[in-house]
């Protein structure tokens, strides 16, 4: 319970990646502030983020493309962007003494590979701006009057401020603390919640011999995304193969997309085993291989070409009989296996819940912030920064990156 200490001039709710930034940017210009933690530590899902590594922004320094990758929403981060994107963001990391390196991708980590090096660092950064921290405060209730946020109630005490920052994250990994709580008090206070679904989460397929190539990790391959015959969206690089479906780089950017179009009916994709080689040339060097094993069985013949694991699914699907000798295949036998490589069809049938997403799509609409501020249009005392915003992007760095430039923005106005 706080003692006298229930007035600040901000207070923020949430110690993620957003929050910590927004506490200590107010706390830099001479603030008192409070930073209100539910957990009994900070940063619970930033250490999670790039397979502990954190992925800390993506260091592509055109804003017009930076903003690309966030879709018809993007529009709203250009003011944010502008003050605080990527060039910054690695730039206060390296002033508060955070070595960083650029990886394959543009994908920004820490150089000692630790996500708990960079929560250290934004825990420093709170101390030098003086922001006091309360774990295990979970906020009961928001009191407002008059497009105001009076206090918020806590357990056992109330905190009120001048201005108040939301940060509690969107509904992915609910097991870190963002359970929606923070986008259900911005309903009651008048905002509007723009459908919320996971996004940058593994996709479940139907055909059952996706089983039989669990963990095995492909990379070098281009994924289609297709309804009712129609290409809908494509991507090249590493996907993952689980005990229910997809995972991976490339499945994780395209699960939005999915997401979308399963809504309206059957979402078929199709993996291309060998993007780099046309059909021609594929049947070329399938050609030269079964030369050197011409006199083995077919099941024998593909080592050089697939994995190991994924050898009996493709003869499996192949229809070919594994004892055939490879001298004797026939070449539409041959011409029906380059296409099974170059087109291997699954169904999808759904994404994952929300406890496997890295990201939730959807949250307090823009049109109710002002993206010059992060102020909220309707509560006069009130911003919001990160993922409880409606805007998403793909994996890479690009959703801390919005924590950092809306939290660090909500902070500066605060």
């Amino acid at each position: 319970m706080i003692q006298k200490e229930n007035n600040f001039d901000v207070a923020v709710i949430g110690g993620g990646p957003a929050g910590l930034i927004a506490a200590g940017r107010a706390g830099e210009l001479g603030k008192k502030v409070v930073l209100l933690e539910k957990n009994e530590k900070l940063g619970k899902k930033l250490l999670l983020t790039g397979a502990g590594r954190c992925n800390i922004t993506n260091a592509e320094f055109n804003l017009r493309k930076l903003v690309e990758n966030y879709g018809k929403n993007g529009r709203f981060l250009f003011h944010a962007f502008s003050l605080f994107g990527p060039k910054e963001v690695i730039k206060f990391f390296e002033d508060q003494g955070l070595k960083t390196k650029i990886e394959r991708g543009q994908r920004v980590f820490p150089l000692s590979d630790k996500a708990l090096d960079v929560l250290k660092t934004l825990t420093q950064y709170l101390a030098k701006g003086k922001v006091t921290t309360l774990y295990n405060s979970k906020v009961i209730k928001v009191v407002s009057r008059n497009h105001q946020i009076q206090k918020l109630i806590l357990k056992d005490s109330e905190i009120s401020a001048k201005n108040y920052i939301f940060c509690t994250g969107g509904k992915s990994y609910p097991g870190t603390g963002s359970t929606g709580e923070g986008l259900e008090w911005a309903e009651e206070l008048g905002h509007t919640i723009k459908d919320l679904s996971p996004v940058l989460v593994p996709i479940k397929i139907r055909e059952g011999w996706i089983k039989e190539l669990q963990g095995l990790s492909l990379k070098n391959v281009a994924i289609r995304i297709s309804q009712k015959g129609q290409k809908q969206t494509s991507r090249f690089g590493e996907c993952l193969f689980t005990h229910f479906g997809l995972s991976g780089p490339i499945i994780l950017d395209i699960s939005k997309e999915v997401g979308q179009l399963l809504k309206t009916g059957q979402v078929r994709m199709s993996l291309d085993l060998k993007p780099a080689l046309d059909f021609e040339t594929l049947d070329n060097r399938l050609q030269r291989d079964f030369q050197k094993y011409q006199n083995k069985s077919f099941k024998n013949g593909l080592g050089d070409l697939l994995p190991r694991k994924m050898i009996p699914v493709i003869i499996k699907l192949s229809g070919i009989n594994p004892e055939k000798k490879i001298n004797i295949l026939t070449k539409e036998e041959r011409t029906n296996l380059v296409k099974l490589l170059k087109n291997l069809e699954m169904t999808s049938i759904g994404l994952l819940d929300f406890d496997q997403a890295i990201a939730t799509t959807g949250g307090v609409s823009l049109s109710e912030i002002n993206d010059k501020t992060m102020r909220s249009k309707i509560i006069d005392n009130l911003f919001f920064a990160g993922e409880m915003i409606d805007v998403d992007g793909p994996t890479g760095g690009f959703n801390l990156q919005v924590c950092w430039s809306t939290g660090r923005l909500a902070g500066e106005n605060a």
